[in-house]
Order: structure tokens, then C-alpha cells, then sequence
């Protein structure tokens, strides 16, 4: 919320705009005075990085009353505030539109009572809404996330994992609760990320005469197989198909009585919603914020109030009062037990997790098993450097194909592993299970690509009678696809359906504005430059130069920059000039010179490892230390290869599951393409990616042609730059002249 605020607020600066921060939710807008408060540029210094509300909230129910409303539409004419935008549930969102639409009413009833004058309400007779969505249930209709959903996940993943290696050691089960009373989003979420054996939502509750058993089952099978740990997640409103709430004490009785488990409860209340917020949150909280300060200012008396939501990787607006109908709307369904509306009306990606969930727990059940000769054989390979996410995605894919009778293969250490060693092994359910929480590559991986001996590749790929490869990784592995579909016409081997799945923090693969990895880097990076910034912060009058990786692309040093509040950006493809130096110095002593010795005054400047052969960060870091003529001082730092993460986040991790299932489903429905008079399927050589607001798979061929620039190993298009602006926007960073 507080990136949220902190966006909102400068942005209104810097387009012309006076705005106020409202304390403690609608009662701030009832009492007035000093609890609404206007803010200046330097108030939300650094609070991008703090936990919490810094502005308060709180319930309010005298706001729910007219006369509350008719209090608080007179101290917003007394301050002159025609517009709100809301930061919260279904229920302040509602609040909000019930104030618009009586905002006229108001405003007449205050005046013909005396109260305000016709010349105070004038140029004030209609009232604006933007809505953003704070809620860590991720429960709001018409978005993919809220602001502090993914942070309350990581915060649960975080804590589960802990409890894992307990679960391991003492061969225990756990049974976890988290929040979620009428959105099993929290829950679903974490048992996938952490690869529990079983979750309960109350989206899909289970039949109340067998679920005790439906469970049992699925762990008795899970340890039948060798797993030494039990991890069960229940939200908090669980319910059978009755209604009947499922609570964690039920089910550690049945693995207590049934299985004769020795079991555990670990109820994480709110701890889940504590701690600064992930790198995820802060950029929608960012980009959300300054979306509400441009739909405040499009608005028209007709506009129906918006509500700023994200899908897939798309900022976009919806209509507030239709998006808090249908959220209300899913709770109806469920007290109807309407349990297939109820996912209906959750998005697209909450039921397509559910159902790769489903197929990375269920084991060994004949019923979901293609026919024998549908069976196939399906190649895992790891090429680049290690990215996070990589096991979640060979885990995912190879319980995929056991769960539908095809047999997963993992290439050890690349194609040179292949051509040289012989490096295939298959896999089974239990080598993989645990690596969904694991960094790094089990399988190993390296930048070398297929044409190191494509020949020898060739031979195995046919002695293997592989039917399907799956390419997890960078830029080299956007090549190696490449390599293989053009070997097509010499080598049949390689006539049958590849994908890749792109797994790099440079986030450089055509086709995609997402890759496996990018969202573990920025967590890292956050980490380490809160870490820095306090230190800088301490001093009071210092900068910090920080060196990021991310080769000659710039999206890693920009999203960091856009969720740390660095001061300054510099990226490959922009370059850094003298002027731009120059320019960058002077803002950095206006700055220091405004600060008046407030803390939270550490900078930050970030640099591009590629961004300049000149201009080195050491170099950067002597300019400014020169110019600055000892009213500041710069230091340098590099945080090297800890870019790469250690645990991989929620976010890759979930990610990396349902991408890795589609691209089992991609090669399954692609083994019976369109033939062309070479014997090839062009379209079966393809990569995933998230585009927009879709999940799309794009011929490499295509991509290859017309939509990369080999030279920088990047895409042509820079979806990003955007980004860049908007973080330019918030730090103050003036415009170089040319």
C-alpha cells in the first residue's frame, strides 16, 4: 500500500496536481483537520521499502451512515478534493462509488443547511473514483493480483519451507493454515509453490462423506513412493460440499487415526500480512498508483469509476462497481453451493493452477492416463546460465507427463552433456518432488548449443525415440530451438514438437515479457539495495552506484530501479553520455540541498553492467565523489552473481509450473501438425511466452526473423520502456537537454 501511496502522490506532483493523504481510511475523511493532510514530494521518501499502511486504516462505520458521508464530502470541499482514489477491499470500494453517486446530493444538502456557500462547491459538483485493490486474499474479480497478495505468499512459502526441513527430518506431517475465509487463492498458490501433497479451498471443497479418504489416499500413495514428509494447506474457510467447515484439527485427525502419521498444526495468522513487500508488489503498487493519478485525470462525469487491476503483465481498467459485483457475486455461489460458478468467476489462471496442481499431486491414477499408444517420450533440458525456477519446471513437467502415462527424460548438462556422455536419464516421481523449492539446476546446465556435434545429438534424440523436448532457459536456449527446427531437413530426429520455456534474469527472450528467474532476481536485488540504502541513509549524504547484471538488456536494472526508488537508471540500450552524467549530478545536489537533513536521504543509482564501456561503475562512482565537491560522497557496490538468487520466489516458482504443463500440453496436441512438403510442422517449434495479457506460443522461426537483434542477444522491441519513465517520473529525474 505504501508504494501505492508513494506513487500516487508524486505523480500528482508531477503532473500539476495537489494531492492529499487521508489517515486512518473514512474516518480521516469524517474527522478532517489534520488527519487529511497535503503532501509534498520529500513525505514518501523511502516508503516503497516499508510494511504496512504508513497512512493508517481502519474500519468505518459511520461512513456506512449518510450523515458520516455528508461530513466527509464537507471537509473534502473545505480542502478542495474532488477526487479519491481508494486503496482496499470490495468493501471500500463499494463505499467509495455509493459516495460518488450522492455526491450531488450531498453537496446540495450541505449548502441549502448552511454548512458550505455556492462558491466552495463550485467547480466541485462531481465527485471522481479510481479504485486500487489492497488485499492479501487476492480475491477481487477481474485481476490476476492484488497489492500484497504476493508478499503474504512469499511470507507463507518462506515459512512452510522452513517447516519442510522439520518434516523431512522427523519424517512428520504438517498441516498448515492460511488466511483465505472466502478465496482459496493463498492457499492454492502455496501448495503449488511448496509442493504440499494436498490443499483445501473453499472454491472446490471436496464431498463431505469422502474427503477424508480422498486425502489419505493421495498421501498413503505419496509416501508409498518414498516421501518421508506430509505438507497439507488449508484456508481458512475450507467447507465440504455441505458447507461444513474443514478445519485443520480435522484433518491432522484423519493422518493421525488413518495414516498413523505423527502431525502438526501451524496456524500462521498474521505474520502472513508483516514485512516489506516483494519486488512484485511494489512495481504493481507503482505502476497501479500512477495509472490512478492519468484515470483521475481522463475522467469525465459520465467515465463509470475504474478500477486499476493488472492481467498477465497488463495494467488495465476495469469497471469498479462490475468487478466488486462479481467478487461478492463468487461468496453467493459458494453459500449456493455452486461450486463450478465459483470458478468460473475466479480468472482463467486461478483454475488453470488449480488444475496443474492436480497433476503434480495425483499419482498413479489409471483414470487420467492417455491411451498406450498416445503414450510418448518426452526430453527436459537445461541450457544457460541457472535461472530460478528451473527445477519447478522440470518437476512440474515430469509430473505431468507420469500423471498422463508418458515417461520424462532429463538431458544432464546440456547438449554437451548429451553428445559427449550419453547424459539421459528418466525420471521418476520422487527424484523430482522436492524440487520445486530448490535454486539452481538439478539437471546442470551450460551455454553450449546444439551444434556443439549435432550430429550426435541427433543420435540420441533417435535412440531415445524421444516424441517431444522441452528447452528450459535464456537466450541460449531461444538459439538452441532455433538450431534444431533449421536441422529439421538433415536430421528426422528433431521433426517432432519443441518448445521453449525462457529461464534467464536478463529476461532477453523474444517472444516473452516474462522469463523463469527475472522475479527471483529482483527479490534479490531489492533485498540488497534496501540493505544499501539504509546504509547510505545512515550517513545522510550519500550515494550509492550499483552494478546489475542483465547483459545487454536493460529490464532487470529498470524494473529494480522502478522498485527500490533508485534516483537514476542507466541501461544498455540508452548508454550513458557525459551530458547525462552531468546532468544526473546536479539533480543529485538539488536533492541534497532540499533535504534539510531529513533521514531516509540515502540514494541510489543503478547501472546496467553493459550500459557503458567507458563509464564503468568504479568511474561513475570517482565523477560524482569528484563533483560533488564534498557535500556528498559516492560509494560503488556489486552484488555479482547473488543476482541469481538463492530459493526461487513464489512468483517463478508458481509460474514455472503452469507455463512447464502447457508446454507438455503444447507438445501433446502438437503430434499430429500440419506436415508441409519437406515432412516438417513449423508451427511445433515454439516459444511460451506471457505477452500482454496472454500466454501465447510463437514460432522461433518467426522470432528468430523478425523480432531479434542477435548482435545484443535481446529482443528488437523493449516492452519496458515505460518503465523507465514512470520510475524517471518518481525519483524527480529531470530530462537531459539535448
Amino acid at each position: 500500500m505504501n508504494g501505492a501511496v508513494r506513487a500516487v502522490v508524486r505523480a500528482a506532483i508531477a503532473k500539476g496536481c495537489t494531492p492529499y493523504a487521508i489517515y486512518e481510511g473514512y474516518q480521516g475523511l469524517i474527522d478532517g483537520g489534520s488527519m487529511m493532510k497535503q503532501m509534498r514530494w520529500e513525505d514518501v521518501r523511502g516508503w516503497l521499502s516499508e510494511g504496512g499502511t504508513l497512512i493508517g486504516t481502519a474500519r468505518c462505520a459511520p461512513f456506512r451512515e449518510r450523515w458520516g458521508r455528508l461530513t466527509a464530502a464537507k471537509n473534502m470541499i473545505v480542502n478542495g478534493i474532488d477526487a479519491l482514489i481508494v486503496c482496499g477491499g470490495d468493501g471500500s470500494l463499494t463505499g467509495a462509488d455509493l459516495f460518488r453517486s450522492e455526491w450531488q446530493g450531498l453537496l446540495a444538502e450541505l449548502v441549502s443547511t448552511g454548512e458550505l456557500t455556492e462558491e466552495q462547491v463550485q467547480g466541485h459538483e462531481h465527485l471522481t473514483i479510481v479504485g486500487l485493490v489492497g488485499s492479501i486474499d487476492n480475491d477481487m474479480s477481474s485481476t490476476d493480483a492484488t497489492i500484497g497478495a504476493f508478499s503474504s505468499l512469499s511470507r507463507i512459502c518462506q515459512s512452510v519451507d522452513f517447516i519442510d526441513a522439520t518434516a523431512l527430518s522427523h519424517s512428520r506431517a504438517f498441516v498448515v493454515e492460511v488466511m483465505g475465509r472466502h478465496c482459496g487463492w493463498l492457499a492454492l498458490m502455496a501448495g503449488i509453490a511448496t509442493g504440499a501433497d494436498y490443499v483445501f479451498i473453499p472454491e472446490q471443497p471436496p464431498n463431505s462423506q469422502t474427503w477424508g479418504d480422498e486425502m489419505c489416499a493421495i498421501v498413503h500413495a505419496h509416501r508409498k513412493k518414498g516421501k518421508r514428509k506430509t505438507i497439507v494447506i488449508v484456508a481458512e474457510g475450507a467447507i465440504d460440499d455441505q458447507l461444513n467447515p474443514i478445519t485443520a484439527e480435522d484433518v491432522k485427525l484423519l493422518l493421525v487415526n488413518k495414516l498413523g502419521l505423527d502431525t502438526r498444526i501451524t496456524t500462521l495468522g498474521h505474520v502472513q500480512r508483516g514485512g516489506s513487500a516483494v519486488a512484485y508488489d511494489r512495481m504493481l503498487s507503482t505502476l497501479q498508483g500512477f495509472d490512478a493519478v492519468d484515470a483521475v485525470l481522463e475522467s469525465t462525469p459520465e467515465t463509470p469509476s475504474p478500477m486499476i487491476g493488472i492481467t498477465e503483465n497488463k495494467i488495465c481498467r476495469k469497471p469498479l462497481v462490475e468487478s466488486v459485483a462479481l467478487t461478492q457475486s463468487v461468496a453467493t455461489a459458494i453459500k449456493n453451493k455452486d461450486f463450478q460458478k465459483a470458478m468460473a468467476l475466479r480468472d482463467t489462471e486461478f483454475e488453470e493452477y488449480y488444475r496443474a496442481f492436480l497433476a503434480t499431486t495425483i499419482i498413479d491414477d489409471e483414470s487420467l492416463k492417455v491411451p498406450e499408444e498416445k503414450r510418448l517420450k518426452i526430453a527436459i533440458v537445461n541450457v544457460g546460465a541457472p535461472a530460478g525456477g528451473m527445477n519447478a519446471a522440470a518437476r512440474a513437467a515430469a509430473c505431468y507427463c507420469l500423471s498422463k502415462g508418458h515417461t520424462p527424460y532429463a538431458i544432464h548438462n546440456g547438449f554437451t552433456g548429451l553428445a559427449r556422455h550419453d547424459s539421459v536419464r528418466e525420471l521418476n516421481w520422487l527424484d523430482v518432488d522436492n524440487w520445486v523449492i530448490r535454486g539452481g539446476s538439478e539437471i546442470g546446465t551450460n551455454r553450449n548449443l546444439p551444434d556443439v556435434d549435432l550430429g550426435m545429438v541427433a543420435y540420441y534424440f533417435q535412440k531415445y525415440s524421444f516424441d517431444g523436448l522441452m528447452i528450459v532457459g535464456g537466450f541460449e536456449a531461444f538459439i538452441s530451438l532455433y538450431q534444431l527446427e533449421q536441422a529439421r531437413v538433415n536430421y528426422p530426429a528433431f521433426r517432432i514438437p519443441m518448445v521453449c520455456l525462457p529461464a534467464t534474469i536478463s529476461n532477453n527472450v523474444p517472444g516473452t515479457e516474462y522469463s523463469l528467474g527475472s522475479d527471483t532476481c529482483l527479490n534479490a536485488l531489492v533485498d540488497y539495495c534496501d540493505v544499501i540504502k539504509q546504509s547510505a541513509s545512515a550517513t545522510r549524504r550519500r550515494v550509492f552506484v550499483v552494478e546489475v547484471q542483465g547483459g545487454k538488456s536493460g529490464y532487470v536494472v529498470t524494473y529494480a530501479g522502478l522498485c527500490v526508488g533508485a534516483l537514476a537508471v542507466y541501461t544498455p540500450e540508452e548508454g550513458i553520455s557525459l551530458r547525462t552524467l552531468e546532468n544526473d549530478i546536479v539533480h543529485l545536489r538539488e536533492s541534497y540541498a532540499q533535504d534539510e537533513g531529513q533521514n531516509r536521504a540515502g540514494k541510489l543509482i543503478l547501472r546496467n553492467e553493459k550500459a557503458s564501456k567507458v563509464f564503468t561503475t568504479e568511474v561513475i562512482g570517482d565523477i560524482i565523489r569528484e563533483e560533488a565537491k564534498n557535500r556528498f560522497d559516492a560509494r560503488t557496490a556489486n552484488p555479482g552473481h547473488l543476482q541469481q538468487g538463492g530459493i526461487p520466489s513464489p512468483m517463478d516458482r508458481l509460474r514455472a509450473t503452469r507455463l512447464a504443463v502447457k508446454c507438455m500440453q503444447f507438445i501433446e496436441h502438437n503430434q499430429e501438425s500440419d506436415i508441409d512438403q519437406r515432412g516438417l510442422a513449423p508451427g511445433s517449434a515454439s516459444v511460451i511466452g506471457i505477452l500482454g495479457a496472454k500466454v501465447v506460443f510463437t514460432g522461433v522461426k518467426y522470432l528468430y526473423d523478425h523480432e531479434t537483434e542477435l548482435q545484443n542477444r535481446r529482443p528488437r522491441k523493449s516492452f519496458w520502456t515505460t518503465m523507465k519513465t514512470v520510475s524517471e517520473t518518481l525519483s524527480g529525474r529531470p530530462p537531459v537537454s539535448v
